[in-house]
């Protein structure tokens, strides 16, 4: 008999603790950050992982400014998944409510796969394997967490409590939310506490009546979102007024910590939640020094180093466990043993741009670098990707020059359309109606000038887009 699985893959956040890699509009579940043959993005290894499962109705929950990158790395993977979008973050336990809700809704009770789209697996058969049991345990009532056996005091993962043993796993008997270092080592030494993986396996109906016995509000409120969600082109968008009023709370809070239904499997499969940079560098190859370099990277003398070079030379010279990571507008360097707070340096910077993006910016058409600015100019490189193009629009303060350097682009200009081909170039005067499309099969790119009283990403008035964007 096939064991059918409902995953719900949880894609939001914004990883702080991998600034500069992670960005609040580019965080690390888009990114390639673990090495892999197919160069997949942490959520495309997240649904391949699943290959050989008899799958059910897929969910992938999101916030609503990441809805196109979501959108096209599950085309690139031909994953079918219905994209919930999320107005703003309010923890895990609303949205994995209101996914057991929508899959009871469909007439399935098969057990949700609950799983984070920015973890790591290097053993994939073995957690397939824990699936399996996962799946007994589930279909029996119980709400089942996947386990892993701590290998050191971390004070940055969660701990489950594990005791009598059950057929598959152990009935767990405490959760508890990312101690203090000397309480760490207190349960590793004990030795029977588990890291809390964060992913789960459970029969829908079950996870709503612990809800409706432990967060009824929560449910109530659930129920309310579920009635007023709009669709927008292939997404489910929850109402802002709606969501807002959610509790934001974990699953751990609302449900695990409460319930007698919980079980643990243990399961050892290499697994790293990618949460800082030391695990970003345990997740990665190392040389022989301990090293993981990645880009145009020199080292001398150097071990146990995490270096990333995305755009120049990064040499590095007799020193021990640091991490150096080197974008187009930021560069962190810091010992690995402060990799936990990383976040409150992001604190810190939270005004600046470069906690929001990178320079590389993406749209749903493809991408814009702005390589240069100064008063009263801009320039950036357009990338638009095959078939792809930008809104009908026109814009208030500024005019644009634009010098194809690659493929062919389609322009519509004031009721003229126009083609160009590499090394041609059109102006764009200020409040002119205008589009940018690439028709062919190949990579469009151009340099834009930009020149003007204001240059700001908001002077654009849309008349079309195909993108249903305003």
């Amino acid at each position: 008999m096939k064991k059918y699985f409902n995953p719900v893959v949880m894609a939001g956040g914004i990883g702080s603790r991998l600034w500069p890699l992670s960005r609040s509009l580019f965080p690390k579940q888009f990114q390639e950050l673990v090495a892999n043959k197919d160069n997949h993005t942490m959520l495309q290894q997240t649904f391949q992982r699943l290959s050989g499962l008899s799958i059910g109705l897929t969910q992938l929950i999101c916030n609503q400014d990441h809805r196109f990158l979501a959108a096209e790395q599950c085309r690139a993977i031909n994953m079918d998944a219905q994209i919930i979008l999320e107005p703003m973050g309010r923890n895990t336990a609303p949205v994995v409510i209101m996914s057991a809700l929508r899959l009871l809704e469909a007439d399935s009770d098969d057990p949700m796969l609950i799983l984070s789209a920015d973890h790591a697996v290097s053993d994939e058969k073995s957690f397939r394997s824990a699936l399996s049991d996962a799946h007994e345990l589930a279909v029996s009532g119980n709400i089942v967490t996947l386990g892993i056996e701590p290998t050191f005091a971390c004070t940055g993962y969660g701990y489950i409590r594990y005791g009598k043993k059950i057929k598959g796993g152990y009935k767990a008997s405490q959760f508890v939310e990312k101690p203090e270092e000397k309480v760490a080592q207190d349960y590793l030494s004990k030795g029977n506490y588990l890291w809390n993986s964060g992913n789960f396996v459970v029969r829908p109906s079950v996870l709503i009546d612990e809800a409706e016995e432990h967060c009824p509000e929560l449910l109530r409120m659930c129920r309310k979102n579920l009635q007023s969600v709009e669709h927008d082109l292939d997404f489910i968008r929850l109402s802002e007024q709606e969501f807002s009023k959610c509790e934001s709370i974990s699953i751990d809070f609302a449900i695990m910590e409460h319930t007698k239904k919980a079980a643990v499997i243990k399961i050892d499969c290499g697994w790293s939640d990618i949460g800082d940079l030391h695990a970003l560098k345990d997740s990665n190859k190392s040389d022989n020094n301990g090293n993981v370099l990645k880009g145009d990277v020199v080292s001398r003398n150097a071990r146990d180093c995490l270096v990333r070079a995305d755009n120049r030379l990064v040499v590095i010279l007799g020193v021990d466990n640091i991490a150096v990571v080197e974008t187009e507008d930021a560069v962190l360097i810091s010992s690995l043993d402060y990799a936990q707070q990383v976040k409150d340096i992001v604190l810190d910077l939270k005004n600046r741009e470069e906690v929001v993006h990178h320079r590389e910016v993406f749209r749903p058409w493809g991408s814009y670098d702005s390589i240069d600015s100064g008063t009263n100019y801009q320039v950036k490189l357009i990338k638009v990707n095959p078939g792809c193009s930008l809104s009908l629009q026109r814009h208030k303060y500024r005019a644009e020059h634009w010098v194809v350097v690659e493929g062919i682009a389609n322009v519509h200009l004031d009721g003229i359309d126009h083609v160009l081909n590499a090394n041609d170039s059109i102006y764009i005067p200020v409040g002119s109606i205008h589009r940018l499309e690439n028709a062919t099969d190949q990579l469009l790119q151009l340099v834009e000038v930009q020149s003007g009283s204001y240059l700001g990403e908001d002077d654009i008035e849309r008349f079309e887009d195909i993108y249903g964007r305003n």
